[in-house]
């Protein structure tokens, strides 16, 4: 094993003060108890009851959780299947086609994909909503899902389904109780990146929201145009923690899935 030089010591300091930093004068600010975000006059709390009695932020709020849990939902039944049938489809005619489709929205930019979703909904003459808002989502969140899910099939010993299915499983049976639970922690992932994403984008929900359907980022934005308020800090510092709070679950069940699978395999060669 390599040891550290005190050039990677310096680098990786650095480096996570440059990330982490601000993130933590924002929570410290956040307990401000000056109306001025730049001053620091005392720790208060008050600014977290300012923003549960502030009924724009918490519709908002609403809005934005309803729409992420829906469309990482849609986008990871739908990136699941596309990752089956690039990864177990084999060699099909449009193969190429449907692949590039998948995996467009990880490189195309979001405000093409913002302006060509509302141009479809103008087009269909759909009205602009919480709906289009998760079908927006759910559409280019669903590659990062793919991606994620493909890669763990990749690794799958499929001898395990054909063992299912030999002790008389029928294959839905065998996706049901071998597959699923094994790449279950992909899929999980999976949904947290699309959570994470869609509680993150301004661009494509500024395109696709109408007027009753404002979400979090978009009234963030609005908010800080017009002056950065210590409401705004006592709320990212909610978003952080839910967001520490939902890496670090992820990161503890994958690992016990690991670890478990692991224990079925010293046992199964047993």
């Amino acid at each position: 094993m390599r040891k550290l030089t005190w050039f990677n010591t310096v680098s990786l300091t650095l480096g996570f003060a440059f990330l982490y930093i601000p993130i933590v004068i924002l929570v410290i600010y956040s307990f401000n108890k000056s109306k001025l975000v730049t001053v620091w006059g005392g720790f208060s709390p008050k600014w977290y009851g300012e923003l549960l009695q502030n009924q724009a932020f918490l519709d908002a709020a609403k809005v934005t959780l309803q729409v992420g849990v829906v469309s990482s939902t849609l986008a990871t039944v739908l990136g699941t299947m596309a990752a089956f049938v690039i990864v177990r489809g084999g060699r099909f005619y449009g193969r190429t086609l449907f692949s590039g489709m998948i995996y467009a929205p990880l490189v195309m930019p979001e405000v093409i994909t913002g302006l060509s979703l509302l141009l479809l909904f103008i087009a269909i003459g759909m009205d602009r909503g919480v709906m289009t808002i998760v079908l927006a989502h759910a559409t280019f969140s669903m590659c990062y899902v793919s991606v994620v899910v493909s890669s763990r099939l990749v690794s799958f010993d499929q001898s395990l389904e054909e063992a299912a299915q030999d002790l008389g499983c029928t294959p839905w049976d065998a996706f049901k109780s071998v597959t699923l639970p094994i790449i279950a922690p992909a899929v999980f992932s999976g949904w947290l990146l699309a959570f994470t994403l869609s509680l993150d984008d301004l661009v494509i929900a500024s395109f696709t929201s109408g007027p009753a359907s404002t979400t979090l980022p978009i009234k963030i934005f609005s908010s800080v145009r017009l002056g950065v308020s210590p409401e705004i800090n006592a709320l990212s510092t909610i978003m952080i923690a839910l967001v520490t709070v939902g890496v670090v679950t992820a990161s503890i069940v994958s690992k016990r899935a690991i670890a478990q699978q692991k224990r079925d395999e010293q046992m199964a060669e047993q």
